[in-house]
């Protein structure tokens, strides 16, 4: 059965409070799908690392104020205009109050971090956000803490403290390693005896096992949606969340959890989106639904789409695009092309802007809910350790590159004087306008913006060709990979592909118009040739509008 239909209902309250080995007993019966938030139609959305977006102050460290006034940068509100990103919603890696420079040691769940501003601040943002039509989703870390929150130090120095169960203690390692090799059990600093902490010593494991800890999680999230008006999380490494036995990620008791965790949000914002980081193959992520976090993040889609271009074929490009669109509809999974993480997108491809194009086409005309990450859409470069994948954005060939007037908490990458938001909007054929007129027209084409993915065929094992049709509305996508141009591609389908007729191929990307397509009455493409030459690295996004009979 396909997984779409087996979405259950949300829990009733008493899952809430349940144990994670009691949480998957006492779910509710399936029923009809929760329908998708009205925003996820043909959205983009934008993650952002505010100490590195835009400083207001002076003091080289971005912050929300800052953030404020770009926000016309990412969408102004105006439909109309073409000159912002135009994105739907904005992801903020963590604003809560931490003693690092990332944010995913969190001390203080309920207050913003003070380099950022304050808890006013970030509601003017929201405020400021949603005026725009810009929905705000902040991360949350709830697999572990910072080893200096106050629960954590009290269960470290008192054995007897009420906080002492909401983190894992033992008197030897009852595991050496973690899932990478890593050591997980810390030597405390105070007595004879070890804690857990997957990623670090500085990042002490919550206990979910624990009632009082879940109940904590719960009441944090009502914070964030009633009192600051996010409208959802991006929840960290939920792989984690909880150990059972020899089980250090994916076990039982981390689906329970995040079903609960979900069932309550539900209860606070019945709209309220969530998505977690699933770092595994699909099989793995697939079994996270369909009945706990809203999306996820799909990391096999973001390998495939950076091989196809590297590699210059397609490849299994379309396998995975099918088999979630046989299980989901496409707002639950969200493809991209690089985040904080990873190397970005440009550095993978070598400062090849063309491909960089090419590969921002593919992302934004195939299903799912893509995700940017913050500069991706002027080619911005950066390679491991993870601060040099986090620098400031470049938005001007200036001393602080329109970042700070101060002295930078990161510095720039090389490139900041000719890669920068001034100079490629001035230049009508740069990445970033590039990214805008795709963000645009998925939002407002219906077949973009919905319509099922057809993967056609090509006689040019570098080409990749794709339909995408939703009821009357179709777009043919055509992609030459290679260097080096093509000529003489032809492209043909299956049977029922289209209704037999006559279609005009208008060119969403301008430039020249694709040739008449005809469709036989068996609905099939067959030998199109969309044009003479097409250009390497060059991408044709065709409407198709039915003009006459065959």
């Amino acid at each position: 059965m396909k997984l779409h239909r087996m979405l259950q209902a949300v829990f009733a309250a008493c899952v809430i409070s349940a144990a994670p080995g009691q949480a998957a007993a006492q779910a509710a019966s399936p029923a009809k799908a929760t329908p998708a938030p009205a925003w996820t139609r043909g959205a983009t959305c934008y993650e952002v690392f505010l100490r590195s977006f835009k400083d207001s102050n002076g003091d080289g460290i971005g912050d929300l104020n800052g953030l404020i006034r770009k926000l016309d940068y990412i969408n102004d509100g105006n439909p109309a205009s073409k000159t912002d990103l135009g994105a739907s919603c904005i992801w903020l890696m963590p604003v809560a109050e931490s003693p690092s420079y990332h944010g995913y040691d969190v001390t203080n769940y309920y207050r913003v971090n003070p380099d950022y501003g304050t808890n006013a601040d970030f509601r003017r943002l929201v405020a400021a956000a949603h005026r725009r039509g810009i929905k705000v989703i902040v991360d949350m870390v709830l697999n572990h803490t910072s080893n200096r929150d106050p629960h954590f130090q009290a269960a470290l120095h008192d054995t007897a403290s009420p906080y002492r169960s909401w983190y894992r203690f033992a008197p030897k390692p009852l595991n050496a390693k973690g899932p990478w090799g890593e050591v997980v059990w810390h030597k405390s600093p105070v007595r004879d005896e070890y804690y857990y902490g997957v990623f670090s010593r500085e990042m002490p494991d919550l206990n979910y096992d624990t009632p009082a800890v879940r109940q904590e999680a719960n009441k944090i999230a009502r914070y964030w949606l009633d009192s600051m008006g996010v409208d959802g999380f991006r929840l960290d490494a939920v792989q984690y969340l909880v150990e059972e036995g020899n089980c250090l990620k994916d076990c039982v008791g981390t689906h329970a959890v995040l079903r609960g965790y979900a069932a309550y949000i539900h209860t606070v914002n019945p709209q309220g989106y969530t998505i977690g980081e699933v770092w595994d193959p699909l099989d793995t992520l697939l079994t996270y639904y369909p009945d706990q976090l809203t999306s996820y993040f799909t990391f096999d889609l973001a390998d495939s789409l950076r091989t196809a271009v590297n590699r210059g074929s397609p490849g299994g490009l379309f396998a995975e695009y099918l088999q979630l669109q046989a299980a989901l509809p496409s707002y639950r999974w969200s493809p991209l092309l690089s985040n904080h993480d990873g190397t970005r997108i440009m550095t993978t491809l070598g400062g090849n802007v063309a491909a960089a194009k090419q590969a921002a086409t593919l992302l934004l005309t195939l299903p799912g809910l893509p995700y940017i990450y913050y500069g991706e859409e002027i080619g911005m470069t950066g390679d491991k350790p993870d601060p040099r994948l986090r620098t400031p954005m470049q938005w001007a060939p200036r001393a602080g590159v329109g970042f700070t007037t101060g002295k930078s908490w990161e510095s720039a990458q090389p490139d900041s004087m000719t890669t920068n938001v001034a100079d490629e909007t001035a230049d009508p054929g740069s990445l970033l306008n590039r990214y805008r007129q795709l963000i645009h027209l998925r939002k407002t084409n219906a077949a973009l913006a919905s319509g099922k993915l057809a993967p056609l065929t090509a006689n040019n094992p570098h080409v990749a060709a794709y339909l995408r049709r939703a009821g009357t509305a179709a777009v043919l996508v055509v992609a030459n990979l290679d260097t080096v141009a093509a000529s003489g591609v032809t492209i043909n389908s299956g049977a029922s592909e289209l209704p037999a007729g006559r279609y005009a191929a208008r060119n969403l990307l301008g430039g020249v118009d694709g040739a008449v397509l005809h469709v036989g009455t068996n609905g099939m493409i067959a030998g199109y040739v969309p044009s003479a030459t097409i250009g390497a690295h060059e991408s044709l996004v065709l409407n198709l509008e039915r003009t006459g009979e065959q």
